[in-house]
């Protein structure tokens, strides 16, 4: 615990493959975007507005990402905003990495009491119409996906559910996708999404294993296309807007379930826009 005694809340990927200069946008719009028209709690996604929700309701936020400098503008943000946040270098794809955050948290500010695993990647979404079947798939691809679809989420929680347990208390919330419900055909400029059925598997363990130390788990799905600067910038959600899921009132959703009493628990969460049926 940090020295005023806030409340931790860790956000695993808090900034946005689809922010301006990130990852997904220079693939589909061939260069970084300018967002300075865009709300501050679009810019970096869901990430980015969970993690702003959480410092305004006076919590350390702790932003994680691959490259400290990606989260340097959401930081001063959070600063400017009257909160509290630290950035820590976390690669889900190599164990030390996240032992090494973990241990950093834990000296900088404490142990966790909310951890928001938000990552996400984009492995498969450049793959041309004709490498669409699954027989086309680089393992190189379906490994970075299970990084950060499986093996990540279990090591990451592995670091803060003793002290949770032990507390008798914490809270642990999974950002995912309607590809988590079930199988589905990965189309043609779709990210490689299989494996994260395997997070929503671990989610549902987790819930029988630890609710009765009084830790929460929950899986949200985000059912649409979350709003961002390269989502926004895209042919599609120019002609159809509404389609666009407001990462602000994601951050709502995920900071209502930190707050829901021990006896009313939610363990899933779907988040779909009205003109669409939810996926199932």
């Amino acid at each position: 615990m940090t020295s005023t005694r806030k409340p931790v809340a860790v956000v695993i990927g808090a900034t946005s493959k689809w922010q301006s200069d990130g990852r997904n946008t220079r693939l589909i719009h061939g260069t970084d975007l300018d967002d300075s028209d865009i709300p501050i709690g679009v810019r970096w996604g869901v990430g980015g507005a969970i993690s702003q929700k959480f410092a305004q309701e006076g919590f350390l936020t702790v932003l994680t990402t691959r490259n400290a400098s990606n989260a340097a503008a959401l930081k001063a943000t959070i600063g400017e905003q009257g909160g509290e946040s630290i950035i820590v270098e976390l690669d889900l794809a190599d164990r030390d990495s996240i032992s090494n955050a973990f241990a950093q948290i834990r000296e900088e500010a404490g142990e966790p009491d909310v951890l928001v695993y938000n990552a996400g990647y984009l492995e498969g979404r450049d793959l041309p119409p004709e490498k669409e079947l699954l027989e086309h798939i680089p393992i190189e691809m379906l490994e970075t996906a299970q990084h950060i679809s499986s093996s990540g989420p279990f090591l990451v929680v592995k670091e803060v559910l003793p002290a949770m347990r032990e507390r008798g208390e914490g809270t642990i919330l999974f950002s995912n996708n309607s590809s988590s419900l079930r199988g589905k055909k990965r189309y043609t400029g779709q990210s490689l999404y299989y494996p994260r059925v395997l997070m929503r598997t671990l989610a549902q363990s987790l819930t029988e294993e630890y609710s009765e130390y009084g830790v929460h788990v929950a899986n949200v799905v985000i059912d649409g296309t979350i709003d961002s600067p390269g989502t926004r910038a895209m042919p599609r959600s120019q002609q159809n807007p509404e389609l666009l899921i407001n990462p602000v009132k994601i951050a709502e959703a995920f900071y209502y379930l930190y707050t829901q009493d021990k006896s009313c628990w939610t363990h899933e969460l779907q988040l779909t826009p009205y003109p669409v049926k939810p996926s199932f």
